[in-house]
């Protein structure tokens, strides 16, 4: 993304305040009376429209203002909060997005939008017809008389940094005139010589003569961005004063002693972030931030916006110094020049801290990520007539941003296939005694080294039976084949793989869990599946981190040494003398008397080098399972730079990576979850047949 490009600035921003809006039209469907939601939604549309206008996307602008009318009567208590106006609402917000993503294409659908909108809100009136006063008579009442509406005298000058920040004043005008019939005369008495006029500040003030009942509360509105630095005066015109004046009107003498109407602070003055890029800013120095013109309060917990490609550079030169300094560090451990002992130790503090200060401006919370999916399951229950409530848990929990966005992608199908699949009809779920509200729950929790992120239902649960019989029809199993439950399960990962009884517009072709697979295991992360009969369907990705940079622990097998990530290791034990090498059935530890199976390195990897003696085990954990790991010898710790295999290396299910060690060579990355999943097997073929 080009930060320099004032409309991409514009776009970010506008697609955080959508995603904002959108989430407050969610909220506000389960609790259409909460006067918070309702003023944040309005908000959120105000300043969409504010900076739409000052970038240039004029057709955003023009759809937002009629919006912005339309759920400006709800704000008023006017008009309810509805489902429907909230199902218009949203169509409403995506069709501002499109309109944003690509200014120059023809998007259709806006005026049927609006107009549905308007039938909602305001039983088929156009809003600026809805706002005008009713017409006077041909004998209007004077100002101030019972029956008749009043004459205001509104006089505003803009702050100095308005024009920096894509303040339009003909668009304020535009929006003053919806209130009541206007007058409006430019003041220019404030305009310097040329030589000292600057072109970025507004000299002009402006005099509006409304014809209005009260205002006060529209007004405000209007300037709800501007309000603390402006200039701003409201006062009530003399009784008896002309209502059908062609021109403006002048000011009366009298008018001078009234006491002017000075407006209320209005509840809400900060700028948002989006009506106020600093792009536009050419003299730095007037371009004051809004928090800085609020006194500096808030200069603690401001932010910077940075592509993501830098951050990525930056990750690659941490990587770079850490390699550096695990070289450093080796030659200092051969040396017997303390200084350079010193120094290399201190590089190691320094590298550690920049190493995980720089993972943690990558970490996200995957809230973020969390929020996408309501109105996926709030679209999907309209469209199937199924009631669901949708629950999250877990939304502080971070991850690295490249997890956070190829996630996105599997975690949209696994919901979609739990709505779909898992959740039965209103009319099942009655006659099994189930509430008729459907449960769809998504969770987040970090596990050891990993981030356990589970998808589930409430639904009928997977059938095995019937899994099975798909799986004969497609020859991906024989019938003589003698599978487990749980292995059945597995199946539906199994490409071309649906027991969909009918194609549908969501599913039923096959195609997706086996993407979800790839994708899963392409992050160095696993899949866990459980279901239960009548209960419901379980799915829980155990995703690593980060896929950047980890603390190992490097080990020796024969000749090769591999990294096993340290957060992955429980503890170090001696292996028993007098087990031999090439027992059978008996590959156990008793560890505080819970049986933990081995694997031998040695064996999996093929290594032809005598057996040493005193070998060691490392216990190591992913997710509830346990497995040891035996090895030659345990070399210590370091931290590990993760370089992804190659594509010729990709059906290799021990390695998660390589890593570069101090020495220049390589170390594989042992693939913890591959490898106690492999554990687990051997514990199920070997106690099953005990049994």
């Amino acid at each position: 993304m080009n930060l320099n490009d004032p409309a991409e600035t514009f776009r970010q921003e506008a697609r955080e305040l959508l995603e904002q809006l959108e989430g407050n039209l969610l909220d506000l469907e389960q609790n259409p009376d909460n006067s918070d939601l309702i003023n944040s939604t309005f908000r959120a549309l105000h300043t969409v429209k504010g900076s739409g206008a000052m970038f240039g996307f004029t057709a955003v602008a023009e759809f937002v203002h009629e919006f912005e009318t339309a759920f400006d009567r709800v704000r008023k208590g006017e008009s309810e909060a509805s489902p429907a106006l909230i199902g218009i609402a949203l169509d409403a917000k995506d069709h501002i997005h499109r309109l944003i993503e690509d200014p120059n294409a023809q998007v259709a659908g806006g005026e049927a939008i609006l107009s549905a909108l308007r039938v909602i809100v305001e039983g088929g009136v156009a809003p600026a017809a809805a706002a005008a006063p009713a017409p006077v008579a041909a004998e209007p009442a004077p100002a101030g008389t019972a029956g008749g509406p009043r004459r205001w005298r509104l006089t505003f000058y803009l702050p100095n940094d308005a024009l920096i920040y894509g303040t339009n004043p003909l668009l304020l005008l535009d929006e003053l005139r919806q209130i009541g019939p206007a007058d409006i005369t430019a003041l220019t008495g404030r305009i310097p010589d040329l030589d000292v006029l600057d072109a970025e500040t507004p000299y002009i003030g402006w005099q509006v003569d409304l014809t209005a009942d009260d205002p006060t509360a529209a007004i405000e509105d209007v300037f709800l961005f501007l309000r603390d630095a402006m200039e701003l005066q409201l006062e009530p015109l003399n009784d008896g004063f002309d209502l059908d004046m062609a021109g403006p009107d002048p000011v009366p003498e009298a008018s001078a002693a009234a006491a002017p109407a000075v407006l209320p602070e209005p509840a809400i003055t900060k700028p948002a972030p989006a009506s106020a890029p600093p792009a536009r800013a050419k003299n730095p120095e007037k371009a004051k931030t809004p928090e800085k013109a609020e006194g500096g309060e808030k200069a603690a917990s401001s932010s910077l916006r940075v592509p993501a490609e830098r951050l990525d550079e930056l990750m690659d030169r941490v990587g770079e110094l850490v390699i550096a300094q695990a070289r450093l560090s080796q030659i200092a451990a051969l040396s017997s020049d303390l200084n350079l002992k010193a120094v290399a130790e201190e590089l190691e503090r320094l590298s550690s801290g920049l190493r995980d200060t720089t993972m943690g401006i990558r970490m996200v919370p995957i809230g973020s990520l969390f929020s996408r999916f309501r109105r996926l399951v709030h679209d999907l229950s309209h469209d199937l007539g199924k009631p669901i409530e949708f629950i999250t848990a877990g939304e502080e929990t971070e991850l690295d941003k490249t997890m956070i966005e190829r996630l996105a992608d599997p975690l949209v199908h696994l919901i979609r296939n739990a709505v779909d699949h898992g959740l039965e009809s209103t009319e099942r779920r009655t006659a099994a005694g189930k509430p008729e509200k459907g449960t769809v729950r998504l969770s987040a929790v970090y596990s050891g080294a990993e981030v356990a992120i589970s998808v589930s239902d409430d639904g009928a649960g997977l059938d095995a039976a019937r899994i099975r019989a798909k799986a004969e029809e497609n020859s991906i199993i024989t019938p003589e084949a003698k599978l487990t439950d749980a292995e059945l399960y597995h199946l539906i990962f199994a490409p071309g793989f649906s027991t969909a009884k009918e194609v549908t517009s969501l599913s039923g072709r096959g195609v997706g869990m086996d993407v979800v697979k790839r994708t899963i295991e392409g992050l160095r992360g696993t899949i866990d599946l459980t279901s239960r009969p009548g209960q419901g369907t379980t799915l829980t990705l155990r995703l690593p981190l980060t896929l950047a940079i980890i603390d190992g622990m490097l080990v020796r097998v024969g000749d090769g040494r591999y990294t096993i990530p340290l957060a992955a290791v429980e503890e170090c034990v001696e292996l028993p003398e007098g087990i031999e090498a090439n027992s059978r059935g008996r590959n156990f530890l008793d560890i505080r008397g819970a049986l933990v199976p081995y694997l031998r390195l040695r064996e999996v990897f093929g290594t032809t080098t005598p057996v040493e003696p005193h070998q060691k085990v490392v216990i190591v954990s992913s997710g509830e399972g346990r497995v040891g790991l035996v090895v030659d010898q345990i070399i210590g710790n370091n931290q590990t730079v993760i370089k992804q295999l190659s594509k010729l290396h990709s059906d290799i299910k021990s390695f998660s990576g390589a890593t570069i060690l101090g020495d220049g060579s390589v170390a594989l990355i042992l693939d913890t979850a591959h490898l106690v999943g492999a554990g687990q097997s051997y514990v199920d073929r070997n106690l099953g047949r005990a049994a």
